[in-house]
């Protein structure tokens, strides 16, 4: 499993986004342990009141645990997963939750752990978390049997496909696969040896590379966005000045705004939003869909937890039963008997237990499969939309570029003319 991880605080804002499940089509509370409630803000907010007895201020240690998109993991794999990060990172019996997540036909779990040691009344010090989040990482993947990313692979740099919230939020915004995005940064980074070739790369694939307010390289794409070249493109701030040089020459991000408002004409944004009205429209019945489906897997998810729950009830009634009360009872304990009769309870109660987490399973894998038919119909419309969108672009850079040219040779022809 690709495994992020962070030390942090804000308590409820985790809460809320772990708990979100307008952005999610299934949200699961999996796991709670440690804490006097039952319910994850409650939880959080139990971390957070007794790191107030101690200067800690980033006082939860919070993971987030990607399968590869072709697995689905169970809940024991996140749980056996989260079981060896506690190890290694020293926060074994410390309070902790898991929050599991299905969206778009995949499912992904995250894991929170308070740092405080409440006896110690300090936060345990997690040194060198990100070195030790990728060998967990490597090792999981090597256990699964599954194929190593490139970055894992080679110990280099992050994997392409990890976005922080940051990066995945700015292309959310602007309605675009934030994976579109990078995809464009660097293919226009690979294709270029120096500041003019990428300058030039990415204006065909409709970016604009300026001059940030903190003297660094960033982009602004037809709609005024700006972009960090080093974040979109996946590397550090001195490779990209060790390739590009100094962004001195480039327009600041308000030059650049005023001239792209100049070159693209109204004619032109009124074509880029007709394509984005277009295809938002071309998107809506399989919106539906998914909004149906999703709607259909909660109730089939909550009819079984409420007949797991009632059958759990009465199964425990009928165990609880086997033990006599009142003189039996206590003949019963003297005997022997009631020691045997709880034993037999607890096995029957473990093997129930795993029964009704295997009908969870195969729930959710069915439902997946649903999922990820539809989501299949949806990556083949967001790529013809894509291309769509590549092409536009393309031929408004071509556009643009003969403008410039026209205006040139008007201006050399005047002067020529004595005009």
């Amino acid at each position: 499993m690709i495994i992020v991880a962070s030390q942090r605080s804000g308590a409820r804002a985790l809460a809320d986004h772990l708990m979100n499940d307008r952005d999610n089509d299934h949200v699961t509370l999996a796991k709670i342990d440690g804490f006097m409630s039952d319910d994850l803000h409650g939880a959080l907010d139990e971390a957070h009141a007794v790191s107030k007895a101690t200067q800690c201020k980033q006082f939860l240690f919070s993971v987030s645990l990607n399968p590869p998109e072709d697995v689905v993991a169970s809940e024991a794999d996140f749980e056996a997963a989260a079981d060896r990060i506690s190890d290694v990172m020293g926060l074994s019996g410390q309070p902790f939750a898991m929050v599991i997540h299905e969206k778009n036909g995949r499912r992904h779990a995250h894991a929170v752990w308070s740092r405080i040691d409440v006896e110690e009344m300090n936060a345990i010090n997690l040194p060198h978390f990100k070195n030790k989040m990728r060998n967990v990482s490597r090792g999981l993947f090597l256990d699964h049997g599954w194929r190593l990313p490139d970055g894992l692979a080679t110990y280099g740099n992050k994997s392409p496909l990890n976005f922080t919230l940051e990066v995945w939020q700015q292309a959310k915004r602007q309605n675009l696969d934030p994976r579109e995005i990078k995809q464009a940064f660097q293919q226009a980074w690979e294709r270029s040896d120096n500041q003019i070739s990428f300058k030039n790369a990415l204006e065909s694939r409709g970016y604009f590379l300026a001059k940030g307010n903190r003297r660094g390289f960033v982009a602004l794409d037809v709609d005024g966005n700006i972009y960090a070249v080093p974040k979109w493109t996946g590397l550090k701030a001195k490779d990209v000045r060790a390739k590009l040089g100094s962004p001195e020459d480039l327009p600041s991000v308000a030059d650049a705004e005023s001239d792209i408002r100049g070159k693209v004409t109204s004619q032109m944004r009124d074509l880029i939003s007709q394509t984005k009205d277009r295809q938002f429209h071309e998107l809506e019945p399989l919106q539906k869909e998914n909004d149906d489906l999703r709607r259909a897997h909660r109730l089939e998810r909550r009819k079984l937890t409420e007949g797991q729950e009632k059958r759990w009830v009465e199964e425990t009634r009928t165990r609880s039963n086997r033990l006599n009360k009142g003189l039996r009872g206590l003949f019963d304990r003297f005997s022997g008997k009631a020691k045997s009769i709880q034993a037999q309870n607890e096995v029957e109660a473990r093997a129930c237990a795993r029964r009704d987490q295997k009908q969870r399973d195969f729930m959710v894998w069915e439902q997946l499969k649903e999922r990820r038919a539809l989501q299949r119909r949806f990556e083949e419309v967001k790529r013809q939309h894509q291309q769509e969108r590549r092409h536009l672009l393309q031929s408004i850079s071509r556009s643009m570029r003969q403008n410039k040219l026209f205006k040139h040779y008007n201006r050399d022809r005047q002067r020529g003319l004595g005009l």
